[in-house]
């Protein structure tokens, strides 16, 4: 597995900024009030990014050395889950921040209960981005030495001849 790459999630952001904005802009524009996400968001997008961090860190002190040896499987499910919680975050901090460059580019000034909301998302979404590369990185081991150069089959490992 690659770890998540900073143009993907900068790809992402900027993707779902112009939906943000562009929804906003589709809703005013029918006579519908502009779009507010629901104040829970920011909570459970914290909420994720701590139960991704906290999921990660048995691996981390499984691969120093200070833990018992953690399955790879598992491993490797914490770290595609803090991949996609980091996507996840990008794509609402890309789309709370295009509704606030929507209802801050209008002649009329908005109220502080939507504007705090979608400020808030923006916040959950960014800590959520951090949270789950940090979680990435808990799950990187660090690459062994012969991991280029095939060595000798060790006894218990390959096939048995035993015929």
């Amino acid at each position: 597995m690659t770890r998540t790459k900073p143009l993907l999630l900068v790809a992402v952001a900027v993707v779902a900024g112009f939906a943000g904005f562009f929804v906003d802009q589709i809703l005013t524009g029918m006579g519908h009030p502009s779009f507010t996400p629901s104040p829970l968001l920011p909570i459970l997008l914290v909420a994720l990014g701590a139960a991704v961090v906290i999921a990660a860190v048995p691996v981390r002190r499984a691969t120093v050395g200070a833990a018992a040896p953690v399955d790879p499987f598992r491993a490797l499910r914490i770290a595609m889950m803090a991949k996609a919680s980091s996507i996840v975050g990008a794509l609402v901090a890309g789309f709370a921040g295009g509704l606030l460059v929507f209802v801050l580019t209008r002649p009329v000034s908005p109220s502080l209960g939507s504007t705090g909301a979608v400020v808030a998302a923006l916040g959950g979404g960014l800590l959520l981005v951090g949270a789950a590369l940090v979680a990435e990185h808990l799950c990187t081991i660090r690459k062994d030495d012969d991991d280029d150069q095939p060595g000798p089959e060790e006894p218990g490992y390959g096939l048995s001849h035993s015929d």
